[in-house]
């Protein structure tokens, strides 16, 4: 016999961790499923030094908002797991670990069917809660590098002791990029970073810090109608970092610590390793980025009556970058891969997804009856998959749910 279930939802992160808090609430059978263990992208993706860049006091999950003595700092890996246990801790949501959802399909009677590896399970109503991004995406010119080259992917990359001797390479420039080449510099190697388009803010304005500011101006309100175009989805979160109480981070500030910033990886040939020459128009894009923000501060300042910050506004940044390195003379012995993520829903067997490998979906529900998302990047808005938003989504698609069932 193959075991039925009312409600699976797949990924005990915070998309489904959240999802199954409102389905307990209201007494629903379900369970989650997840190929680890709970919050396991966050044990098994991040570098040992990590913290989150977003403050202790913007963790909002539904029942566990953050009660701690340090609502302005920024909780290290450990501390963030135990968050996660403590919430788990506190409603006891019915989570099998372990347990690889491998495809979900249509079965012969109108339900889903879960595949297992040798395991198969039906289940009435799927929401996938798998994460945000799930493949780590290599730019065009990946395969062109040399093959002694040590090369590895931020999720692998551990800390600057992991890595042989030698220089190192960052192709990416968001978040991890800029951390990882902090981190690293600050070790004792010479840092390349490869950048690409990146939004920066400032870390504190005006006694607040840059993620008060998106959240009171209602800036991670937006909603995806609101961006020039699909693709703008993949634009990364602001450059910035929680590391010493949180700090600005981003090509200015590396630029002025020793970091050789370069343009845009583009490929190799033989040891010679190439990059365009655009660095200019990635730094003029998340100037542009920024003063995006500064319209939604002006508004919620004029809008709640608060005195309008003083902006400390940059000039344009213009430096000569190269746009070769031979890999031999300037010692380049390691190349970390931080250039973003992509969705990967191949294993859900509908055609629920669009040209980019998102999924089409309206409030988290598609075409497919009975078929939910949660966790998506700009699922609803653009808080859809971090801490602070997940679970206002998370809510409306339990609502949906038991909706359904009445």
């Amino acid at each position: 016999m193959i075991e039925s279930v009312d409600i699976a939802v797949i990924g005990a992160g915070q998309a489904g961790l959240a999802t199954s808090w409102y389905l307990t609430q209201a007494g629903a059978d379900h369970v989650v499923f997840d190929s680890g263990r709970i919050a396991e992208t966050w044990r098994s993706r991040r570098w040992d030094s990590f913290c989150l860049v977003t403050p202790n006091q913007s963790v909002k999950l539904p029942g566990a908002a953050y009660q701690g003595s340090d609502p302005d700092g920024f909780m290290s890996l450990a501390e963030l797991i135990a968050f996660f246990e403590t919430w788990a801790d506190s409603f006891r949501p019915p989570v099998r670990e372990m347990s690889r959802v491998s495809a979900v399909e249509a079965d012969s009677d109108g339900r889903f069917l879960l595949s297992f590896g040798d395991k198969q399970i039906h289940a009435r109503t799927v929401v996938v809660a798998s994460g945000s991004y799930h493949k780590a995406h290599r730019p065009a010119g990946a395969d062109t590098l040399p093959s002694k080259l040590h090369q590895v992917l931020a999720e692998d990359y551990g800390s600057p002791a992991k890595l042989p001797p030698g220089n190192v390479l960052i192709v990416g420039s968001g978040q991890t990029g800029c951390q990882l080449a902090e981190e690293l510099h600050e070790s004792g190697r010479k840092v390349f970073l490869a950048c690409g388009r990146c939004p920066w803010i400032p870390r504190r304005l005006a006694g607040h810090d840059l993620v008060w500011w998106m959240i009171e101006s209602g800036f991670v309100d937006r909603t995806p109608d609101k961006l020039p175009s699909p693709a703008a989805r993949l634009v990364g979160n602001p450059q910035a970092t929680g590391h010493g109480g949180g700090h600005d981070l981003h090509f200015r500030t590396l630029h002025a610590m020793g970091v050789e910033l370069l343009g845009r990886f583009t490929g190799a040939d033989g040891s010679t390793l190439r990059f365009a020459d655009d660095l200019a128009a990635s730094v003029d894009f998340g100037d542009a980025r920024w003063a995006d923000v500064r319209t939604y501060i002006d508004a919620c300042c004029a809008r709640e009556g608060m005195p309008q910050p003083v902006y400390d506004i940059p000039p344009p940044m213009r430096i000569k970058t190269r746009t070769e390195l031979d890999v031999a003379r300037e010692g380049i012995g390691s190349v970390i891969w931080t250039s973003g993520y992509r969705p990967e829903y191949g294993w859900v067997k509908f055609p629920v997804f669009d040209d980019m490998g998102f999924p089409i979906q309206t409030d988290g529900r598609t075409k497919v009856p009975g078929l939910y998302f949660m966790g998506v990047h700009f699922m609803r808005k653009l808080k859809s998959s971090i801490l602070h938003g997940v679970g206002e989504d998370a809510q409306v698609v339990a609502e949906q749910i038991l909706s359904g069932r009445a």
